[in-house]
């Protein structure tokens, strides 16, 4: 909701309204993860180390970017890590699911087909992240990484990593309802590593996440790239699509038309096909939804994962720390 991200005054009669309702939510929070914390309810551990990348608001961060970054250095490092994910958007009929390259994003979920397709590492997608976990296990991977479910308290961690929006931030600070957050801000003391996804940073301690555009890939099949940056439209079904407009517009890419669609939304069959014989431009997390169905000018721009050399070493450290696990 656009007015999260306002100043509150100018929402101060809605919020007046919500707020009872927002200091429930958080009441709820903190006890739950109270009393999974005290074992009071059960959870899993998995016989390998678990690291989070998650969040405490709703909606986009830059989660699978971090994701995408930690599994590729992992793999450096000799480690065999492997994703688990609850697979948002996907409608498969049987979990636990193992993604592979000939799985479709209405299936597992765009963004666990685009970890798998980049990385070639194991990913499974489970709404129950517990199940996801004992599946990937038996595939022998030895670091588990989980896409987004910081508050999946049911499943026990070893390493926690929140990503944070550095245009949106926390919003206006309140839980859900009344604001964008999923537990208080206050929680972010306890996690083991910030992230902020773009400048500026959310605090001196975060880690700054940059991406690092690529050229131009074709959508569907492999053919030629067009040679001017002019296009009839670009598209985002991102949680933040002006900050992928922004990148076209710092690239010096000319769009006549902005699609905005909502998180893992794809375009509607009336968007679909109006937009089937032009030129349009998108997220490579966009086009996993069209490999089969894509337009012969259809293209997306994939970017690369920077995160400081200091970042890895804090995660690292802090696994062998957490899990006595180490690699040479």
């Amino acid at each position: 909701m656009t007015f999260w991200y306002q100043h509150a005054r100018q929402h101060k009669g809605k919020l007046l309204l919500l707020l009872p309702l927002s200091y429930l939510f958080r009441l709820v929070t903190i006890v739950r993860r109270l009393a999974f914390n005290r074992g009071w309810v059960a959870s899993y551990r998995p016989p390998v180390p678990v690291a989070i990348v998650g969040n405490i608001s709703v909606g986009g961060n830059g989660k699978t970017p971090v994701v995408l970054a930690l599994v590729k250095a992992a793999q450096e490092r000799g480690f065999k890590p492997g994703v688990v994910s609850r697979g948002y958007g996907g409608t498969a009929k049987n979990y636990p699911y193992n993604v592979t390259e000939f799985s479709a994003a209405a299936e597992c979920g765009d963004e666990p087909l685009l970890i798998h397709l980049r990385t070639q590492c194991p990913v499974v997608v489970d709404p129950n992240r517990s199940q996801a976990c004992k599946s990937i296990v038996e595939q022998g991977v030895d670091l588990i990484i989980c896409d987004d479910g910081m508050q999946h308290y049911a499943l026990q961690r070893d390493i926690e990593i929140a990503v944070i929006d550095s245009q949106r931030r926390l919003g206006n600070g309140f839980c859900l309802p009344a604001g964008p957050l999923r537990e208080p801000a206050s929680r972010l003391s306890d996690v083991d590593l910030i992230v902020s996804n773009g400048q500026p940073s959310y605090s001196p301690e975060s880690h700054l996440l940059q991406l690092q555009p690529n050229a131009l890939k074709v959508v569907k099949g492999s053919g030629d790239i067009q040679s001017d940056k002019h296009f009839d439209a670009a598209f985002a079904g991102i949680g933040n699509p002006e900050r992928f407009f922004d990148s076209l517009e710092y690239l010096g890419f000319s769009v006549k038309q902005r699609i905005n669609l909502e998180d893992h939304r794809p375009l509607s069959q009336e968007q679909h096909k109006e937009l089937l014989d032009k030129s349009v431009i998108m997220t490579e997390k966009d086009a996993i939804k069209y490999r089969d169905s894509a337009g012969t000018n259809w293209y997306y721009l994939p970017v690369d994962s920077v995160l400081p050399e200091q970042f890895y070493q804090q995660f690292f450290s802090l696994l062998q720390e957490k899990s006595h696990v180490s690699r040479t």
